[in-house]
């Protein structure tokens, strides 16, 4: 229930608000930035698709951002499907963000698989293929799965727990707000203990299975290596893990407060007693621990990478607080507002006020900080239409919108019940004695007493219901003026809480659909990382070398041929250069010398002498640099005995 002042009067709709939000939305999206969650696939050495002359001794893969390995992280399989890479993955020259193997010293020719599977900052696991050749491409009997991490029996199962621990983590910080917040007297209501119980026992349950399954979940393992002893102590080392264990010593710090805090001891209802002072310090370890926790989730997923990372990880606990205090909130109001029948406890009008105030701000926090994480993942306008992240984003913002709207018949009602609260006496709806109903005569002797009569309480009572004259008009004035006429105070405040119990239902409902959406949102790839993804792939695809094949002619017999250079990757910075010379038969043939220089006329660069070594078979150089793109031409000198040479001239472009 996400209103306003609580004595405001009711808004009709909120246009207003979607303005500022539209318009925030804006000035965040126009000032993109690029940053990362998921990572990346940027590059591999050797080059996905390449064709080797000669075996490499290892293969390296670089990321967009810091990755960790899980077990079996980079698998090279060879034609037959054998494994060629004795050992497991390690970072090369201690970066963070590669990952490289040795191969085995002895590798036939033909095509070679490279599996890989790795965990981004974020805690979320990434994999991958692709293949190179040695000598020449072949068939290969390598087979790699190419499901999604999160499209495996483990992987569903995670899912639904990670889903299972933010409803836990809504319900216990919900019920909690509510009970130091709004309404202290509500620790007596057994139903409202029940959700604080529930909530803290789904976290306690969701999170010990996270911890157990991050291991098969990480390295694509079976349901039944969540037990294993050595694939645990890794989960416990690692970040998530980490997190995993802090978020259990929290809640045993929260169970040891509720169970030993004199204030949340059990309390009968309809005892009487004087509402529990839990006091400024007891909430504010309350709040603590709540932010506490929501740092367990933002230390291990999307906050903990990417931009602006210091600021990221409060905003994204801010978020999840503000969440808990209003899901969890409504669902222990809608728990509150039942009738309990006689001698129960009746929710008062001012705690509903007091919630009101405290859902408003909670959802002003949810909006601001949502804002801030959407523009950090999405990054752009045209991302939340072409990626499933900012597709899911859009499902949620629609959503939201649609409870703030079901939240303006809350807080009608809300304002009603305040504004017409029923009275304290008629809220205890504790039943008093018969005679005691007595309506209070205009002009007699005594207040709320009927006097003169010998027959005294039946005597009144008879009065009160109209046995004499004077009792009887004076009880049918007071029944004219409070009952006759329209419903008692205690009517009309029990319509309008049957009301906002209806529509506080109804949010209710939808944020639990919100919430849904968010724990879908966790799992899938922020857009800005697709965007970065694409880029990389687009590079990857991209001709890994350019080759050049210019012919020649000296004029007399066995002196014509071709000459090929090859130049990877044909990128601006260190380039390999190989020179083939062929035959006028298409056989490869040996020359005494062979030079190349490479001009760019526009520019005014060059030439630059390419130094090529004589490789016993063709001609190579291996650091040669280029410093600008664009169009370069290769003059190339073949001289093909003491006295015989000839200079030809090509083009390549470099990007």
């Amino acid at each position: 229930m996400h209103t306003g002042s609580p004595g405001s009067p009711p808004a009709r709709k909120p246009p207003a608000f979607l303005v500022l939000v539209a318009a925030v939305l804006a000035l965040l999206f126009g000032a993109a930035a690029p940053a990362l969650a998921h990572t990346a696939l940027s590059g591999s050495d050797p080059a996905d698709g390449s064709v080797l002359q000669t075996p490499p001794r290892q293969v390296t893969l670089t990321f967009t951002e810091s990755i960790s390995f899980p077990d079996e992280a980079l698998r090279v399989l060879s034609p037959a499907n054998e494994r060629v890479n004795p050992r497991p993955a390690q970072h090369a020259d201690g970066k963070a963000n590669t990952a490289r193997v040795e191969l085995s010293g002895e590798l036939p020719e033909g095509t070679y698989t490279v599996a890989w599977r790795v965990i981004s900052a974020d805690g979320h696991p990434i994999s991958g293929a692709f293949t190179f050749s040695i000598g020449k491409p072949s068939e290969t009997a390598a087979t790699v799965t190419t499901d999604s991490p999160d499209d495996t029996a483990v992987g569903r199962l995670y899912g639904f727990f990670r889903y299972l621990a933010y409803s836990g983590l809504a319900l216990l910080v919900g019920a909690a707000a509510f009970i130091l917040l709004c309404w202290p007297a509500a620790v007596a209501l057994r139903p409202v203990r029940r959700l604080l119980v529930a909530g803290w026992v789904t976290l306690v349950v969701a999170t010990a299975a996270l911890l157990l399954l991050r291991g098969p979940y990480e390295a694509a393992g079976s349901l039944a290596s969540a037990f294993d002893p050595a694939r645990l102590a890794r989960t416990a080392t690692g970040k998530p893990g980490t997190a995993f264990l802090v978020r259990l010593a929290l809640l045993l710090a929260a169970a040891a407060a509720m169970r030993w805090h004199p204030a949340l001891r059990p309390v009968r209802e309809g005892e009487g007693s004087q509402p529990p002072d839990f006091g400024v310090r007891f909430r504010l370890a309350g709040t603590a621990l709540a932010l506490g926790l929501a740092l367990t989730w933002a230390t291990a997923e999307h906050a903990s990478a990417g931009l602006q990372v210091p600021l990221a990880m409060p905003v994204a606990a801010l978020h999840l607080v503000a969440m808990g205090v209003w899901l969890g909130g409504l669902i222990t109001l809608v728990t509150a507002l039942r009738d309990r029948g006689p001698g129960g406890r009746v929710l008062p009008a001012p705690a509903v006020g007091r919630f009101a105030t405290l859902a408003f701000r909670a959802v002003a926090v949810l909006v601001g900080t949502g804002l801030y994480q959407s523009w950090r993942q999405v990054g752009s306008w045209e991302a939340l239409t072409g990626t499933s992240y900012g597709r899911t984003l859009v499902v949620k913002v629609a959503a939201v919108v649609l409870v703030l709207y079901v939240a303006s018949y809350s807080r009608r009602a809300a304002a009603r019940l305040l504004r017409d609260p029923v009275p304290a006496e008629e809220a205890q709806r504790t039943p008093e004695p018969e005679v005691a109903r007595v309506a209070e005569l205009v002009g007699a002797s005594g207040p709320g007493k009927v006097t003169g009569g010998s027959g005294g309480p039946a005597a009144a009572a008879e009065g009160g219901a109209g046995g004499a004259d004077g009792a009887g008009d004076g009880a049918g004035d007071g029944a004219g003026d409070g009952v006759g006429d329209g419903p008692s105070p205690a009517e009309e405040s029990e319509r309008y809480r049957r009301g906002l119990r209806r529509t506080v239902a109804a949010e209710a409902v939808l944020g639990v659909v919100v919430l849904a959406i968010t724990t879908l949102l966790t799992g899938t790839q922020p857009s800005r990382a697709a965007a970065s993804e694409s880029a990389a792939v687009a590079v990857g695809q991209e001709p890994q070398a350019k080759v050049v094949t210019v012919p020649f002619d000296m004029g007399t017999a066995n002196h014509r041929g071709q000459v090929q250079i090859t130049l990877a990757p044909g990128r601006v910075g260190e380039n390999t250069v190989e020179a083939v010379v062929f035959s006028e038969d298409g056989g490869l043939a040996t020359v005494p010398e062979l030079r190349l220089t490479l001009t760019q006329r526009e520019s005014g660069i060059g030439p630059l002498d390419a130094k090529l070594k004589n490789q016993k078979g063709y001609w190579a150089t291996y650091d040669l640099r280029l410093p600008m793109a664009g169009e370069w031409t290769l003059d190339i000198v073949v001289r093909t005995t003491e006295i015989d040479q000839v200079t030809v001239r090509g083009t390549v472009r470099i990007t």
